[in-house]
């Protein structure tokens, strides 16, 4: 009896978590579809706020900056991040301040980040504009895929590269033949990752994005439209960025999950 009220209470208390957690969630969704354009009075389903938002320039020309921002950043930082992976591994000896200097930007709070990043940019005399942005994505998202290379390289067979070497294979052969196949599915979850941080992320890009309009991503577009109210095709916006990004997280997860298994 006590093992059953015990059983009870801990899927309670998870059901009221999650639904703490995911519960605006899924209230912006369902007011997403709503057809009156009050933001929280419901009167029919209607899709045509999606509609509306691929015909508004200004959240097409954020969604493409946000795009061209994402992919740059997400292919610089997961090159860099694998190679710093791989160098911080390939150490014979442990440094903790060298793993506290690399893991740095993941705890260090984005407005403290972005006030820094702004500063060097600034002392470097560089136009502030989208590829501003993409080198402080760079540095953001660096850390975070190089987390997850590690990971797996912590479970890495060394011997296979050991044998590759004793059979008359170079460094680079040994790499791309033996060492990137195993670690290509952490570095593909780590790039996803990346991309996902890329999209949504709001305070870096703001402070390093640069006076005018042709640098304002998505979320950018967000925090300028919402400052009139909540609309539905603001929870139309939020809801598609929502998608992407769950869904770019959802792969990197079960890669990570995979490569464990």
């Amino acid at each position: 009896m006590r093992k059953t009220r015990e059983k009870l209470y801990g899927r309670l208390t998870l059901v009221l978590v999650f639904g703490f957690l995911y519960l605006p969630i899924a209230v912006l969704v369902l007011l997403s579809f709503n057809a009156s354009g009050l933001p929280t009075t419901w009167s029919g389903f209607s899709t045509k706020w999606y509609v509306s938002l691929f015909g508004n320039s200004e959240i097409l020309r954020a969604a493409w900056n946000t795009l061209v921002v994402a992919i740059f950043a997400t292919l610089i930082s997961t090159v860099l991040g694998t190679m710093l992976a791989l160098g911080m591994e390939a150490r014979r000896r442990k440094s903790n301040s060298l793993e506290a200097l690399a893991f740095a930007p993941m705890v260090i709070p984005d407005i403290v980040l972005a006030v820094a990043l702004l500063s060097f940019l600034s002392r470097l005399n560089l136009t502030l504009g989208l590829h501003t942005i993409v080198i402080s994505h760079v540095v953001f998202d660096l850390a975070f895929v190089c987390s997850v290379v590690r990971a797996r390289l912590k479970n890495f067979d060394y011997s296979i590269v050991e044998a590759s070497r004793d059979l008359g294979g170079s460094a680079w052969t040994t790499f791309w033949r033996v060492t990137f196949p195993v670690i290509l599915p952490a570095i593909i979850a780590g790039a996803l990752l990346s991309f996902t941080l890329s999209v949504d992320e709001f305070i870096i890009a703001f402070f390093t994005a640069g006076a005018g309009r042709s640098s304002i991503t998505l979320p950018m577009q967000i925090y300028s439209m919402i400052r009139f109210g909540v609309t539905p095709e603001i929870n139309a916006l939020a809801t598609l960025v929502m998608g992407v990004s769950a869904t770019a997280l959802l792969i990197s997860q079960w890669l990570n999950r995979e490569q464990f298994s």
